[in-house]
């Protein structure tokens, strides 16, 4: 059985939108950190040219990996699962989740208008529940911090935990360094205006 303390408590959540700066913030992650590998817009070749790339990674760095209708998800047997409501939440406990990925917290790029749960809801959503929360939307360090009244058991993000925010989302001087490298690594002459949305698989394989 995966224990409480065993499971990350930072959680890179990938998605199209990242683009070219997915690899990289992958290999800017701490060791030990989690990935949900989702990336639902890309044909089913391309994911899985990708999911290769990622496993490859994640295995490397010792990242917990987990992947979007398979060991993540609203199914039996994920090992975790998205909660937005209470039904979804009693669910996941019933189909054995080991995880709990409660959202959306705040207002987040990825679902812009989206309702928001806020702080009051967040609370009262996630009160009873014997399961380990982390806590997803327009979350970075400072917002989880501020969060440590509500037990929660970590934090994920996609901007935040991109290459160029990771250093400002945790805040300290060795994530600084880290972000630094990978941009530095990765884009020696970035450009001014980066657009990385369109980037297609290869292109991030073979930046």
């Amino acid at each position: 059985m995966t224990k409480r303390h065993s499971l990350p408590r930072l959680w890179l959540m990938t998605d199209e939108r990242m683009g070219a700066n997915l690899l990289p913030a992958l290999r800017a992650l701490p060791r030990g950190s989690g990935v949900v590998f989702r990336h639902y817009g890309v044909d089913a070749a391309e994911r899985k040219q990708l999911g290769k790339v990622i496993r490859r990674i994640a295995s490397a760095r010792r990242l917990m990996l987990v992947e979007g209708g398979r060991t993540h998800g609203r199914h039996r047997g994920a090992i975790t699962a998205p909660v937005h409501s209470l039904p979804e939440r009693l669910r996941a406990e019933r189909n054995g989740a080991k995880l709990l990925f409660v959202s959306p917290l705040f207002a987040t790029a990825s679902h812009p208008g989206a309702r928001v749960l806020g702080r009051v809801r967040f609370g009262l959503l996630i009160r009873g529940t014997h399961l380990p929360v982390i806590a997803l939307g327009g979350m970075n360090a400072r917002k989880a911090r501020s969060l440590s009244g509500f037990g929660i058991h970590g934090w994920a993000g996609i901007d935040a935990l991109s290459c160029r925010n990771i250093s400002a989302s945790m805040g300290n001087d060795v994530a600084a360094a880290k972000a630094g490298a990978c941009l530095t690594h990765s884009f020696p002459n970035p450009p001014k205006a980066p657009a990385f949305a369109g980037a297609t698989v290869q292109s991030i394989m073979n930046p």
